[in-house]
C-alpha cells in the first residue's frame, strides 16, 4: 500500500491478452487510475514498486500462474563496464549528444519507424500514426522530466534514447535507432550513457523496465553489472544468470 500523500490510489487490471515476449503466455497488467495526475514523487514510488511508464499509463505486469517479467534496475554507483560494454562506449564516442524537449519531430519519427520495420516489423507499435507515437513516449504533467536524448554521427540522426528523471534515479523508457548500424550496439551505449548522466546528476539507479530469463530480446539487461531485480522479498543483487541474494537496498513499498 501506498503511505502519505498518495494512499488511496486507484488501481486497474487490464483485460489479458498474447504475451508478446513468451509464446503461448497470455498477460496482463495492474495499471494507475489514468485520470490520477502523476508527479516526480508518486512516479518515484511506483518505480521502486515495478511500475513503468508507457505514455501516459503506469503499470506493472500481472499474469495469472506467470511472474517471469521482473522488474530490474542498475545500481549508479557500483556500475562497471564488461569488455564488450567498454568497446561500445568506444565505438560511439564520435557520436553528438542533444537532450531535447519531448514534442514531436519528423526526423525522429522517421527514424523511429525505421527502427519499427527493421527490428519489429510484425509489432503493434509498427505504426505510422505520429499521435499515438507521441502518446506513447510523452506524458504532459511530467514533460519537463522527460528527455528526447539525440545521438548524432554529425548531423545524422542515429538513435533517441527517451529517458525519464526520477527523484532517485532516471528510467530507460525507449530506445529506438538506425537498424543498419548494428555494428554500433547502439541500444547497448544508450544505457551506459544513461548511467553516467545518473553518476554526473548524484542519482542512485537506472531503471530499465523489466527482464525476462527466457526472453533473448532481453538477453542485454542481464549484462549490466551490478544488476538488481525486484522479487516478492523486495529489490535483490543479481550474482550468476538467473540467481539472486538479497541487498541492503530499500524494498518495495507497495
Amino acid at each position: 500500500m501506498m503511505t502519505g500523500q498518495h494512499e488511496n490510489l486507484a488501481w486497474y487490471l487490464s483485460a489479458e491478452q498474447e504475451c508478446s515476449y513468451l509464446a503461448g503466455r497470455r498477460s496482463s497488467s495492474i495499471f494507475l487510475d489514468p485520470e490520477c495526475r502523476v508527479d516526480s514523487s508518486l512516479y518515484t514510488q511506483v518505480a521502486r514498486a515495478g511500475f513503468r511508464r508507457s505514455g501516459a499509463f503506469f503499470y506493472r505486469p500481472h499474469c495469472r500462474g506467470c511472474s517471469e517479467c521482473l522488474p530490474v534496475r542498475v545500481p549508479v554507483a557500483g556500475s562497471r563496464m564488461s569488455r564488450s560494454q567498454r568497446r561500445a562506449y568506444a565505438r560511439n564516442q564520435d557520436l553528438g549528444v542533444f537532450m531535447r524537449e519531448p514534442a514531436f519531430d519528423a526526423e525522429q519519427f522517421a527514424l523511429y519507424m525505421r527502427y519499427q520495420r527493421g527490428k519489429h516489423p510484425e509489432s503493434r507499435m509498427n505504426d505510422p500514426d505520429p499521435t499515438r507515437y507521441l502518446s506513447f513516449l510523452t506524458y504532459e504533467p511530467m514533460k519537463e522530466d522527460i528527455w528526447f536524448v539525440e545521438f548524432r554521427q554529425g548531423s545524422r540522426l542515429v538513435s533517441v534514447a527517451v529517458t525519464d528523471r526520477l527523484t532517485d534515479g532516471l528510467s530507460a523508457v525507449y530506445t529506438f535507432y538506425e537498424p543498419s548500424l548494428k555494428a554500433r550496439s547502439l541500444g547497448v551505449y544508450a544505457v551506459l550513457w544513461q548511467i553516467e548522466k545518473a553518476r554526473q546528476l548524484g542519482l542512485e539507479w537506472v531503471y530499465l523496465g523489466y527482464w525476462i530469463r527466457e526472453c533473448p530480446k532481453m538477453a542485454y539487461k542481464s549484462a549490466f553489472r551490478p544488476m538488481e531485480v525486484l522479487q516478492e522479498e523486495g529489490w535483490t543483487r543479481l550474482t550468476r544468470l538467473g540467481d539472486t541474494h538479497e541487498c541492503a537496498s530499500d524494498r518495495a513499498p507497495l
